[in-house]
């Protein structure tokens, strides 16, 4: 058919079919080097492998070091995360960090993935990590303790009534914000790791306390582990029937819901 054409014609047709093959290798090429989470095999739930903890908004690694200790008295190798700068900047820039952090974890240990543990805002940034940088073929459980999964009410009024107090990560934590809703909108639990979901009734932090809910995910509250339990957001790290249904969590295979029973002074 081309020798029929004539040969200005037939040269624009030739040319006009190497830049389809062009285009059709370069988006075969950018689909397998972009090898986004969607594509990330799930690990082994048989496995458990170290554990990394994220602390909340602002960074303070006390709460999150005393859940680190408790899980070193019972063998597990638990790292404690320090987020980039004051703990107060933008949450993805946090999970891009996490990632990293993570990383020099799986190299030291030779583990083939990870628990992570997010307490507070760092529930919010490992759940960025898993869809966004990486994280879906690398973390086995992903554990959320009182995490504003959908907001809280107290960063939309610190960002309404207070504007230069609520810095980039409270507004991100609102619950109207693009991130969040960006982050919600479709799959919670994305394919890769089993998400499980700890958080109080009486949260004072996050309002409503049921923010903390993820579609997907094995969600508990303390209450229906412990019924007279009063523990409050601060003190979820530190509560002792939280740090044993942690680390019932931790354990090999899929999560499970704990039976019922308070722990320690609880």
């Amino acid at each position: 058919m081309l020798s029929s054409l004539a040969p200005a014609r037939r040269r624009l047709v030739l040319a006009l079919a190497a830049l389809v093959v062009v285009a059709a290798a370069a988006i075969v090429v950018a689909v397998t080097v972009g090898g986004g989470s969607d594509d990330a095999a799930p690990v082994s739930q048989q496995v458990p492998g170290p554990v990394v903890l994220v602390p909340g908004y602002g960074g303070s690694t006390t709460g999150v070091t005393a859940l680190a200790t408790y899980l070193r008295s019972h063998g597990k190798d638990a790292t404690v995360f320090d987020l980039p700068g004051d703990g107060r900047d933008d949450l993805d820039a946090q999970a891009r960090a996490l990632g990293g952090a993570v990383t020099k974890v799986l190299d030291r240990t030779q583990a083939k993935s990870v628990d992570v543990i997010g307490y507070s805002a760092g529930g919010v940034v490992a759940r960025l990590w898993v869809r966004d940088h990486g994280g879906a073929g690398r973390a086995r459980h992903v554990v959320t303790l009182g995490s504003p999964q959908h907001g809280t009410d107290v960063a939309a009024l610190a960002g309404s009534a207070l504007p230069g107090a609520c810095p980039t990560a409270c507004r991100q934590l609102a619950t109207d914000s693009t991130l969040l809703r960006d982050l919600n909108a479709g799959d919670e639990t994305p394919a890769g790791p089993r998400f499980v979901s700890i958080w109080t009734t009486h949260d004072d932090v996050v309002l409503p306390p049921t923010s903390a809910r993820l579609d997907g995910a094995l969600n508990l509250t303390v209450q229906s582990v412990c019924a007279t339990d009063p523990v409050r957001h601060s003190g979820l790290p530190t509560d002792p029937t939280v740090q044993a249904v942690v680390l019932a969590e931790l354990a090999a295979g899929p999560p499970k819901a704990p039976a019922s029973g308070c722990v320690g002074g609880s």
